[in-house]
């Protein structure tokens, strides 16, 4: 089986879309001749002409407003923000038009388009290009939101967002995006080593959006993670010795209760774990959702490791990633509680 990068696997997916439906579109900033900042529409509007493949002016809330009204009528828009921190723009597109348009016309008219962002940390590009918004759209009703870990998950999830008939948020970890992120490391030293690219079947395939996958068995504490921070998890769970079940949550809405659940009540212990800032993250809504369906199943309070509840720090990006000491250090506080 091919071994391919996560950049390799995105462009893949849409790749595949684009040969079986006419009907799917890309637009956005630079992603036409250019192939877009990060390399992930390279080569498709060679292929596909720029009809299908087309660069937009600056203008995400035109970019995202002009993919609804695509959407409305029967094209099936996967557009690209250029990185997450520019969203902003877009986002009354996003909650008032996309996420709505399904139930404002009761069911006459869908949103079946997808918005691509690159997300996180790790590039040293500073508070304007690493931020982590996830929560801003898992707040919506009406948007599903996706953040895969690998570029096997990263093809086949992207083919089911681009095939669903409602609007799709998806975010690619930057630092996963030319190959897997070794955990170990609190500092880009050697950051590909340890775990070889994916391996990424040719083809149509598809990963179900709102299934989680346990990545690492364990009895002793459930770990939830997702994008980068799986990685993360991974190498705390192997420093520590702590047998840590690590479960990637890949879709974060509609997120996997059964899957969740299953762990928690199992291991009695629960760490959550994401790069965003603390306050108001998604761990807070996992960490109620453990509570309200695993209180009796708990042998000690759920914990968070989290980015800090500052503006994104250049100077001290390392420090602020969630590292495996800091996980580590999580999973011991809960196995000693």
């Amino acid at each position: 089986m091919p071994r391919k990068t996560m950049v390799e696997a995105i462009r893949d997916a849409m790749d595949v879309c684009m040969q079986r439906d006419a009907n799917v579109v890309v637009f956005g900033e630079d992603v036409g001749y250019f192939g877009g900042v990060f390399r992930c529409t390279q080569n498709l509007q060679q292929k596909y002409g720029s009809n299908r493949v087309f660069d937009t002016p600056i203008n995400e809330s035109g970019i995202v407003g002009a993919a609804v009204g695509m959407a409305a009528y029967g094209l099936r828009p996967c557009v690209e923000i250029q990185f997450a921190d520019y969203m902003y723009p877009a986002y009354d597109q996003i909650v008032s038009e996309a996420a709505r348009l399904r139930y404002r016309s009761n069911g006459q008219f869908t949103a079946p388009l997808v918005v691509r962002m690159p997300t996180g940390g790790g590039i040293f590009g500073g508070q304007t290009h690493s931020q982590s918004p996830e929560a801003l759209f898992t707040h919506v009703s009406g948007l599903k939101t996706v953040v895969p870990s690998n570029p096997y998950d990263a093809k086949g999830l992207l083919i089911s967002a681009i095939e669903d008939n409602d609007p799709v948020i998806f975010l690619e970890p930057k630092r996963l995006y030319n190959g897997p992120f070794d955990g170990h490391h609190e500092r880009p030293v050697t950051p590909w080593a340890r775990h070889p690219l994916g391996e990424v079947p040719d083809g149509h395939y598809t990963v179900p959006l709102g299934k989680a996958l346990v990545r690492r068995e364990g009895a002793a504490v459930t770990v939830l993670a997702y994008g980068t921070m799986v990685y993360v998890a991974e190498a705390a769970a192997e420093e520590t010795g702590i047998d840590a079940e690590i479960i990637d949550l890949r879709t974060l809405l509609p997120y996997d209760l059964e899957t969740i659940v299953a762990s928690v009540t199992k291991t009695g212990r629960c760490v959550v774990v994401h790069e965003a800032t603390l306050t108001s993250g998604y761990g807070a809504e996992l960490s109620a959702i453990v509570q309200e369906n695993c209180f009796y199943n708990l042998e000690a309070p759920v914990a968070r490791v989290t980015g800090w509840d500052t503006p994104y720090p250049h100077a001290q990006e390392w420090d602020y990633f969630p590292g495996p000491a800091r996980v580590g250090r999580a999973l011991k506080a809960v196995m000693e509680a």
